[in-house]
């Protein structure tokens, strides 16, 4: 990527007897190569397609020189490529495969309206602002930001995109929910003071089914970890089996979703839960003696002991009804840890242990997707004033995952990439550096002949181009 720095020598230490002298006067390089795999995704999957169609763009046609998916995809394309600052768009802008990416015609921006614009093909940040901070009520006779977002639709897709990552209906599927904590630093809307996470936060809801994403809620901290998970999931299941009727569908979440709400929809719903529960003076008592033998198993051999029991299990006020307890008592070293769950699973389905270790405890996998979205993707930059903005870049945040979630399922299956985290990707094959050559008929990209990921990258490319187009 070119820049406008002044084109003065940078002096280095000597190697071998060389002087090592830099200049930024390469011409058309960017540090991006990697990103036409993305470009392939989303020619595989449509998904920013799909995400640009749930804006409203009231702007005067004849003057609009970015149309909305180039908006989008140049926002998009920038968080999966490690950008996470509206600001970076002032240089990315430049960027002719970013350019490329984006669909521009005139990658190298020589065709741009205004002299001062020419040689940057793509938008600056001021006008990629216009995506995030567009009110709802926002009409064609508004003076400035009338690009609008419908929330509903994003929703919609981000189910809609599950549906259609699969050629045919899975006989069972997991969704996991969990909240978690989103620092604030700043005076936003809706913060508040969170006291378990000890600072101003908001508290966002995802749910996942694998590393798959579908919902992504921004909320404020002042609720109850539950609070609109049961609409959520009501909205979620309902599209889900428009699609798949016949769909088996579990939940699966810590004790701050147990809710008699929740479990009694389900229940009502046709659709299986196992839910965390937290521990008290009755649930203990309970697992008594189990919690007895196995302290003095612990006691004998030095090692955690555990056993397993199920038992039926009601609280005096809030249950409407008996459900299944799992009780873990275990021994540590150093302490007791008894732990619970309650289930709608049966016993001949799933025995104790396995309802508990195999089933249970593999949720805690969802929150390295959680990770992956808030760390390496940028869900915590709620920085806008307004909720409405702070949860339009979460969306965005949301569209990057499903992208990058794509290319790990198409293009790195049967290679050491299949299981990698969002960052390693990014690492091992978005950064990589390329010459950009622009003619009449083709944009040339040579990418660094040293890259460690070319065969990698290769098999990617295969992977990808052997997958159907989305019309």
């Amino acid at each position: 990527m070119t820049t406008e720095c002044t084109q003065e020598s940078l002096w280095f230490s000597r190697q071998s007897g060389r002087d090592v002298v830099a200049r930024f006067d390469g011409g058309n390089i960017t540090s991006d190569g990697g990103g036409l795999l993305l470009g392939e995704v989303e020619r595989r999957t449509g998904i920013l397609r799909q995400f640009a169609a749930c804006f409203t763009d009231h702007r005067e046609a004849e003057q609009i020189e970015h149309t909305v998916e180039e908006l989008v995809r140049q926002r998009v394309y920038g968080l999966a490529l490690g950008y996470e600052d509206l600001n970076d768009h002032d240089e990315l802008r430049r960027d002719p495969l970013l350019a490329t990416l984006v669909g521009k015609a005139d990658p190298l921006g020589r065709d741009r309206t205004r002299s001062r614009d020419r040689g940057a093909a793509l938008a600056g940040k001021s006008t990629l602002n216009r995506l995030e901070l567009t009110r709802p009520e926002t009409a064609a006779s508004s003076r400035y930001k009338k690009i609008v977002l419908d929330g509903e639709a994003v929703d919609r897709l981000l189910v809609d995109a599950f549906v259609q990552a699969h050629h045919r209906a899975p006989k069972q599927i997991i969704l996991d929910l969990d909240a978690t904590d989103d620092p604030l630093h700043g005076r936003q809307e809706g913060r508040f003071f969170h006291g378990y996470y000890g600072h101003y936060c908001y508290l966002p809801l995802y749910i996942f089914c694998g590393e798959h994403l579908l919902g992504a809620r921004l909320r404020p901290s002042d609720i109850d970890a539950s609070a609109g998970a049961l609409e959520e999931v009501q909205r979620i299941v309902g599209r889900i089996r428009s699609r798949w009727p016949r769909m088996r569908i579990v939940l699966r979440a810590d004790s701050g979703f147990a809710r008699e709400a929740i479990m009694a929809w389900c229940e009502g719903s046709g659709v299986d839960y196992v839910f965390g529960l937290a521990k008290n003076a009755r649930l203990s008592r309970v697992l008594g003696r189990e919690l007895h033998q196995v302290k003095l198993e612990c006691e004998r051999t030095g090692l955690p002991a555990r056993v397993f029991k199920h038992f039926s299990y009601r609280t005096r006020k809030t249950w409407s009804r008996a459900r299944r307890v799992v009780g873990k008592a275990e021994h540590l070293p150093d302490k007791s840890n008894p732990r619970f769950v309650v289930t709608s699973l049966s016993c001949d389905e799933w025995d104790d242990r396995a309802l508990y270790e195999d089933l249970y405890c593999a949720r805690g996998d969802m929150e390295n997707r959680i990770k992956e979205q808030q760390l390496y993707l940028f869900a915590d930059r709620t920085s806008t004033a307004t909720m409405r903005g702070n949860q339009t870049r979460l969306y965005f945040s949301s569209i990057a995952y499903l992208l990058l979630e794509a290319l790990r399922r198409l293009g790195l299956k049967g290679t050491p990439l299949a299981r990698a985290q969002c960052h390693t990707i990014r690492l091992k094959l978005l950064k990589i550096g390329a010459q950009i050559r622009v003619t009449v008929r083709k944009v040339w990209v040579s990418l660094a002949s040293g890259s460690p990921s070319a065969a990698v990258f290769a098999r990617a490319c295969v992977n990808l181009r052997a997958s159907p187009l989305r019309t």
